[in-house]
């Protein structure tokens, strides 16, 4: 079945996508990946910003993309921009993950935590709540990912929905008041 977090780790991570959004000011829908990079300090380079010759090495490193720590301290994220640009947003939001998170290689635990700090910080189910979507649609058109992705985070606010509590948390009260002038 694979590895799995525990809710604690689920905890951390939401507390800690709120954290960086007060820190960096991000208060709108739909949550950009590249604005949110900048704001950090990170380079962002698209794939095609590399000589031709050179390209096949960072498709065979990824498909989508990846982060680089050159220095300490100083990041860089490649991304194919031949992507659409729902995928193209999760991936630099991935990548920012793994910054943000201070992975140091890859695993599978790593992966994970980065799908989930993706998925929640470009679709908060307290986003979806507030804005009274209740469809992978509508979610696609305003948080501006993929039918694939809105489906996921569809699937992750009925979750939400049934096992969440009744009252806000602290974090979520934040996103909240963060993310006020949305509607």
């Amino acid at each position: 079945m694979g590895i799995s977090l525990s809710h604690a780790r689920y905890e951390e991570i939401k507390r800690s996508i709120v954290d960086i959004f007060v820190k960096y000011d991000v208060s709108c829908v739909p949550v950009n990946g590249f604005e949110l990079a900048t704001k950090m300090g990170v380079k962002i380079i698209p794939y095609s910003a590399i000589p031709e010759g050179k390209r096949w090495l960072l498709l065979k490193k990824s498909e989508d993309g990846f982060s680089v720590e050159k220095n300490i301290g100083e990041w860089y994220i490649y991304y194919n921009d031949k992507k659409e640009y729902g995928r193209i947003n999760n991936t630099i939001m991935h990548e920012i993950g793994h910054i943000v998170l201070d992975h140091s290689e890859d695993s599978e635990l790593a992966e994970k935590e980065v799908k989930f700090f993706a998925k929640y910080a470009l679709v908060p189910p307290v986003l979806v709540h507030k804005l009274k979507l209740d469809n992978p649609m509508d979610i696609a058109d305003i948080f501006e990912v993929s039918f694939e992705a809105a489906c996921y985070a569809y699937s992750y606010y009925q979750k939400w929905l049934q096992y969440g509590s009744s009252e806000y948390t602290k974090y979520e009260l934040t996103l909240l008041n963060l993310f006020q002038s949305v509607s």
